[in-house]
């Protein structure tokens, strides 16, 4: 039995290397899921409001299936934008940042709010959005964050009257059947997207409409005279109808924050 069972212990150790020597020269793709996508149809006109603006309301997931992308075999399909404008400095800046300064500048890594734009580009997670006659709700799974806007084109308060805020001090009005929010005042510690900083000059237009019942778009605009050399349009984003709920999701105190700044000053004081 000894020996049976030491032939069948030397054969798995074997094995890896045999393996490892046929699929050398083989291309790996990492593995996303299980599900290939199929887009929803059109799923008629576009429901509209009383006042005639179209109901943006529904539950969105991001991609063009109503489910969940993560699932899904094919990588999201990347939306063709041009480069970020960078000023040299913050150019030069960002480039530096390592992979340390970006996780650090992740929301879902320190628990913080995600911000403008952040409720769009920094969540894979389920949107839930309710528009009434003038009045813009949104709510989305990642880390029970929310927002609500006024559509009715007020003005933004007094340069004196204002406070950094993570969302910024919203409005929001229509350009046909376009609903433009437009965000000022965001709180620093946000960042665009992926490590993208920016200063307390931060300006945001977010762009929405719904061509037809199953499908969202959605484009944002960024200015800030300190970081960019100018203004910075992304490309339109795809959001398509979900028949899911919210969940409960939300972060707590993530210990690891900690020993990633400690790992990160050890980098820059060049300690192992």
């Amino acid at each position: 039995m000894k020996t049976y069972i030491g032939a069948i212990l030397a054969a798995i150790l074997i094995l890896p290397a045999i393996v490892t020597a046929q699929d050398k020269d083989k291309k790996f793709v990492e593995a996303r899921g299980s599900v290939k996508p199929v887009p929803l149809p059109p799923g008629g006109p576009t429901p509209r409001m009383s006042d005639g603006h179209p109901d943006l309301s529904g539950n969105w997931f991001a991609g063009p299936t109503g489910k969940a992308n993560a699932w899904s075999v094919d990588p999201d399909p990347r939306v063709p934008e041009d480069p970020v404008p960078f000023q040299p400095w913050a150019e030069a800046k960002f480039k530096s940042m390592s992979r340390v300064d970006l996780e650090l500048s992740s929301a879902n890594v320190t628990c913080d709010p995600v911000g403008t734009p952040g409720m769009f580009v920094d969540n894979a997670y389920m949107h839930l959005i309710d528009t009434k006659p003038g009045l813009f709700i949104h709510l989305i799974e990642n880390n029970n964050r929310w927002r609500v806007v006024h559509t009715d084109g007020r003005p933004h308060p007094k340069a004196d009257e204002l406070e950094p805020l993570f969302n910024g001090d919203e409005t929001a009005h229509w350009e046909g059947d376009t609903l433009v929010i437009d965000s000022i005042s965001i709180d620093e510690r946000t960042s665009i997207r992926d490590g993208w900083f920016h200063s307390d000059q931060l300006h945001v237009i977010e762009r929405l409409r719904r061509p037809s019942k199953n499908y969202l778009y959605y484009q944002f605009t960024v200015e800030d005279p300190k970081v960019l050399t100018k203004p910075w349009t992304s490309g339109w984003r795809v959001h398509s109808l979900a028949s899911e709920d919210l969940t409960e999701n939300f972060c707590t105190n993530n210990e690891n924050v900690e020993q990633l700044k400690k790992l990160n000053e050890q980098q820059k004081s060049g300690k192992k």
